[in-house]
C-alpha cells in the first residue's frame, strides 16, 4: 500500500529490529503523528490465548487515568426516575422504546450505550446493530446498571471497555497525540496492568505476545512485551530490546500480524 510523504518520514525514525521501551515507543509514535488533526494514539496487545473457548476470552472495562481526549458521547435506555438521573448525569441521549426505535432503525451516534435491567427486554433487540460495533450494554461491564449516574459518570471521565477480537488482539486508544508523554505512558500502564490482572486461568505459555503504539495516520511502533510492571513502563526511555522491529501503522495488518493487528 501506498504511503505519503509524512508516513515514510516517521517510519524512517523506527529501528525495524527492535522492541523499544515504553516511554520510547511513546516518543516516537508522537513524533510520527503529523496529520493536521490531533490524532488518536492506539494500542494493540496480542495474547497468548485460545478465544475459540470462552474462558479465555477477555472482556472487561478500565478507567484510563487521562482519559480519551475526547467528548464521550452516552446513550441511556431508561424510564421515569432513572432517565432523569441520567439527563442530570451528563447523558447526551436518553429514552425507551422511542430512543430503541432510533437504534434499529441504524442510528448509532453515540460512543457507550448505558441501560436500566427493566429496559434489556428492549434493548436486548438491538443486538443486531450494536454488538458488531462494541456497544450492546452488558452487565458484566457496568452498562446494563440501576446505578445510572454512577456509569454515566464513569463514561465520561474516560472508563473504556476492552475486549478480545477472534484473534486474540485486545484494541484499545489511550488518549491524543497532543498528550504530553507522561500522560499518554501512563494510560498505557493502566491497559497492559488490566490486561495483566484478567489474565485467564486457562491461560497457558507465553501470555502478552506483543504490543504495538500507533497513531492514527502513523506506522506502528512496536513496545518492548516484558515491561508489564507500572514501574518499568514509567521509567525513562532508553535502551531497547530485542526481537522483532516496529511495525507498520494499522493499513498494514498483514505485515504487523506478529505485534498487532489492524486498528
Amino acid at each position: 500500500m501506498a504511503h505519503g510523504k509524512r508516513y515514510r518520514q516517521a517510519i524512517e525514525r523506527i529501528d525495524r529490529s527492535r522492541h523499544y521501551p515504553p516511554a520510547e515507543a511513546v516518543r516516537l509514535v508522537k513524533e510520527g503523528a503529523s496529520a493536521k488533526f490531533d490524532e488518536t494514539v492506539e494500542v494493540h496487545v496480542r495474547l497468548g490465548v485460545n478465544v475459540r473457548h470462552a474462558e479465555e476470552q477477555l472482556r472487561g472495562t478500565l478507567a484510563l487515568p487521562h482519559g480519551l481526549g475526547k467528548d464521550v458521547s452516552i446513550a441511556v435506555f431508561a424510564k421515569g426516575q432513572k432517565a432523569r438521573d441520567a439527563e442530570a448525569a451528563g447523558a447526551d441521549f436518553v429514552g425507551d422504546e422511542d430512543l430503541a426505535k432510533r437504534v434499529e432503525d441504524g442510528w448509532t451516534d453515540f460512543d457507550v450505550a448505558i441501560a436500566t435491567p427493566d429496559m434489556m427486554s428492549v434493548v436486548g433487540k438491538l443486538g443486531r446493530v450494536l454488538g458488531p460495533q462494541g456497544k450492546m450494554p452488558n452487565p458484566k461491564v457496568g452498562t446494563v446498571t440501576e446505578d445510572i449516574e454512577k456509569a454515566v459518570g464513569e463514561s465520561k471521565s474516560g472508563k473504556v471497555e476492552y475486549r478480545t477480537d477472534r484473534q486474540a488482539v485486545v484494541h484499545l486508544s489511550i488518549g491524543k497525540a497532543s498528550f504530553d508523554e507522561r500522560a499518554l505512558l501512563e494510560n498505557y500502564a493502566a491497559v497492559i496492568e488490566e490486561i495483566m490482572r484478567a489474565k485467564p486461568a486457562a491461560a497457558k505459555g507465553r501470555y502478552i505476545l506483543s504490543s504495538t503504539l500507533t497513531s492514527t495516520m502513523g506506522p506502528g511502533v512496536r513496545v518492548d512485551p516484558g515491561k508489564t510492571a507500572e514501574r518499568d513502563i514509567l521509567s525513562a526511555a532508553g535502551g531497547g530490546g530485542d526481537g522483532a522491529g516496529a511495525g507498520a501503522g494499522p493499513a498494514e495488518a498483514g505485515e504487523a500480524a506478529e505485534a498487532s493487528a489492524p486498528a
